[in-house]
């Protein structure tokens, strides 16, 4: 769902989201600040979290299964998501929220696999444009295979704090199948990386140009 502007994209905000939306300072979208300015969490190499994780630079993902679990394996930060397929339901009270939440998932057709998740910590954005959650979340994901070669994600939004109705945040978003050999690199936040960044780039850009 782009941050544009646009009244057909626009999210139905309660009044504590759209006050928490407004608070965040992203680096895209119809709210973007300057990055020198931005409280993007990911700028410093803070975990991205779920569902940020499928809504922001979702890329090359691997999916193997076991038994009991599906495990989804991301380029993006080199994270790794468990979805548990052993017929147990999400907790209503878990020890403590996380970055990536808690996640089950079932087969509701031969093609068809849907995941749900909850408690993921509320420091993390839904996006790039700085959408806000509480620990109230719920999300759910769709997989369909179209095809052999051809897989679809759909995602869902449901946090009654932040938004008056569920929205669709992903539609059918396609991926394709690659071969067995394909090589999943990395993509990681490196705090000294970033650091440098910032030396070399970042703060030259911040701060203001001397007097003359």
């Amino acid at each position: 769902m782009p941050s544009d502007g646009k009244p057909e994209h626009e999210l139905p905000f309660t009044s504590v989201g759209l006050a928490k939306w407004k608070a965040n300072k992203p680096g895209f979208g119809v709210t973007e600040v300057p990055a020198w300015l931005t409280n993007d969490p990911i700028n410093i190499c803070d975990p991205g979290g779920f569902p940020r994780l499928n809504l922001y630079e979702l890329r090359t993902i691997q999916i193997a299964q076991t038994p009991k679990q599906v495990l989804v394996l991301h380029l993006w930060e080199k994270r790794w998501r468990s979805i548990w397929t052993d017929g147990r339901q999400l907790k209503k009270e878990y020890d403590e929220p996380r970055w990536y939440g808690y996640s089950v998932g079932r087969w509701v057709s031969d093609t068809e696999f849907v995941v749900n998740t909850n408690g993921a910590d509320e420091r993390t954005w839904l996006d790039n444009a700085g959408r806000p959650h509480s620990e109230e979340l719920m999300v759910e994901e769709r997989f369909r295979r179209v095809s052999r070669d051809r897989l679809e994600l759909t995602v869902t939004i449901n946090d009654p704090v932040m938004y008056t109705k569920p929205w669709v945040a992903l539609d059918k978003f396609p991926f394709r199948l690659m071969p067995d050999d394909f090589d999943l690199r990395e993509m990681i936040c490196s705090p000294s990386e970033t650091a440098e960044y910032n030396k070399l780039l970042g703060k030259p850009v911040a701060d203001p140009a001397p007097a003359r």
